[in-house]
C-alpha cells in the first residue's frame, strides 16, 4: 500500500488523465459508470427484497454488502463516475495541473453520461424486463424512493456530503493499493458503509427515482429537486472532505518525495 503522500501524487495523475480523455472515451466510460452504479443498486433491491421477511433490518446490511460491485467494476475495470471525479479532478485542480474550466467541462460531461447510463438501466433492466412489476421488488423500490424524497433539503445535502466522503475515500484507497485484493477491499468497505448508513449518491438516485417514476410512483420534478440537492452535497463531500483535506494534509510530504 502506498503512503498518503504517494496516493496524493497518484490521484493528481489520475485526475489529470481524466480531463485529457477524448470526448468519445468520456462518453462511453461515463455511460458505463452510470450503468454500473445502477446495476449495483438493482442488485441491492433484489437481495434486500428477497430476504427482508426473514432477516428484517439485517437485510439492508446484506444489500449494502453487494452494492459495491458497481464501484468495483468502475474503478478496477474502467469507467467514469462523477462522484469520483469530484475528488480526483479537484485534487489535480488544487495542484494546478487542471484549469477550472477543464474541471467544469469534465464534471458536466461525465454527469450527463452517468445520467444516461443510470436512466437506461432504470428503464430497460428494472422497468422493461418487469422487475418493478413484481410486488415484493416494487415495495422495496418505492420504500427507498420515499425515504430519499422525504428528507428535508438540508438533510439531503448533508446526506450527499457523507456519501461522497466515503466514495472519495474508496477511490483514494484504491489508487494506493498495489494489488487486486487490496483494491477490492479498499473499494468494498467504504462503499458498503455509505449504503448501510443510508447516505445519498446522486448517480445511484438517478437509477432509483427514475425506476420509481417508470413504475408510476414519483414525478420527474421530485427527481430533479432531489438530484440537485444530493449533487451539491456530493460536491462538498468530494471536493472539501477528501480532495481538499488530503491535499492540505499531504502536499508538503508529496513535494518532498518528488524532490
Amino acid at each position: 500500500m502506498m503512503n498518503p503522500a504517494e496516493i496524493l501524487s497518484a490521484t493528481i495523475h489520475h485526475g489529470t488523465e481524466k480531463v485529457k480523455r477524448p470526448m468519445l472515451e468520456k462518453a462511453v466510460l461515463g455511460f458505463i459508470g452510470g450503468a454500473m452504479i445502477s446495476m449495483g443498486y438493482l442488485l441491492y433491491i433484489r437481495v434486500v427484497s428477497s430476504v427482508v421477511d426473514e432477516l428484517g433490518s439485517l437485510a439492508s446490511f446484506i444489500g449494502a454488502a453487494v452494492f459495491p460491485i458497481g464501484l468495483i467494476v468502475i474503478l478496477m475495470g474502467g469507467g467514469e463516475l462523477i462522484t469520483s471525479n469530484m475528488t480526483a479532478v479537484s485534487v489535480s485542480f488544487f495542484a494546478k495541473k487542471v484549469k477550472f474550466n477543464q474541471l467544469l467541462k469534465n464534471w458536466l460531461f461525465i454527469t450527463l453520461f452517468n445520467l444516461l447510463g443510470a436512466i437506461f438501466v432504470a428503464f430497460f433492466f428494472a422497468h422493461f424486463v418487469g422487475l418493478t412489476e413484481v410486488s415484493v421488488y416494487k415495495e422495496e423500490l418505492f420504500a427507498i424512493a420515499d425515504a430519499k424524497l422525504n428528507m428535508g433539503w438540508l438533510q439531503t445535502i448533508v446526506s450527499g456530503i457523507g456519501c461522497n466522503w466515503f466514495v472519495g475515500i474508496a477511490m483514494w484507497l484504491s489508487f494506493g493499493a498495489k494489488d487486486t485484493a487490496g483494491k477490492l477491499l479498499a473499494i468494498w468497505f467504504p462503499t458498503m458503509a455509505f449504503v448501510a448508513i443510508g447516505f445519498q449518491h446522486s448517480v445511484a438516485n438517478a437509477f432509483v427515482l427514475p425506476a420509481a417514476i417508470f413504475a408510476g410512483h414519483v414525478s420527474w420534478l421530485q427527481f430533479i429537486q432531489n438530484f440537485v440537492l444530493v449533487y451539491a452535497g456530493n460536491i462538498i463531500g468530494g471536493v472539501v472532505f477528501v480532495a481538499g483535506f488530503y491535499y492540505i494534509g499531504y502536499r508538503r510530504q508529496m513535494n518532498e518525495l518528488e524532490k
